[in-house]
């Protein structure tokens, strides 16, 4: 069920809490207030009472929040709670990076194809994943993946997008630093690492 009206902040946010919250379970924690939470992963109570009011009651005045339940909650509101299997588009220096990152795991995410036009790179494997011709995109369809990353150079980007769509992918996480046009049925997520850190003297240097 998709929940209606909800804001793309309290979205960003699920993750947050998500993954704070796992990592308070496996030290051994059951339950949790939201100013405990709001302490650990850093965002006002206030912000996340009202962010979980979007979706109903998880928690009791005064007692607080069950863990499990809560994590339940949210992977379920984010559709987390069944494996999500995707490609990734470019296995350069940051392509290879990202298929060795254990960090998808947590969220459920199972990246099991990787593409790339070079052919050097072709036929060889990163963490037991072949890479295959970028030409041979289409297969996603039978696979039903439906997630696709791309790391490939921004004059690239657009074109593997568009491959990427026409092979029925959803949603695309994109690391070029580039906006690419998707039709609006597809979710598209760019991260700029170079525009985040183009961020980062403002904050450390004023002051």
């Amino acid at each position: 069920m998709k929940h209606k009206g909800i804001p793309d902040e309290t979205i960003r946010r699920l993750p947050v809490y998500l993954r704070g919250l796992i990592f308070l379970q496996e030290g051994g924690q059951d339950r949790i207030s939201s100013s405990k939470l709001g302490d650990f992963v850093g965002v006002q109570s206030w912000q996340i009472r009202k962010d979980f009011s979007y979706f109903g009651e998880f928690g009791v005045r005064g007692v607080g929040y069950e863990i499990k339940k809560l994590i339940d909650g949210i992977k379920e509101i984010l559709k987390l709670n069944k494996v999500q299997n995707a490609a990734l588009v470019g296995a350069g220096n940051l392509g290879s990076a990202i298929l060795s990152y254990p960090g998808f795991e947590l969220y459920g995410f199972n990246v099991t194809m990787a593409f790339d036009n070079n052919a050097k790179k072709i036929g060889k494997k990163i963490k037991s994943i072949e890479i295959m011709d970028v030409s041979k995109l289409d297969i996603l369809k039978k696979k039903n993946v439906r997630l696709g990353i791309i790391a490939v150079p921004r004059s690239e980007a657009q074109e593997i997008a568009n491959a990427l769509v026409k092979a029925g992918v959803k949603g695309i996480l994109n690391f070029s630093p580039c906006y690419i046009m998707v039709p609006k049925k597809v979710k598209v997520m760019t991260i700029d690492i170079a525009g985040y850190l183009a961020r980062m003297p403002y904050y450390t240097l004023n002051g």
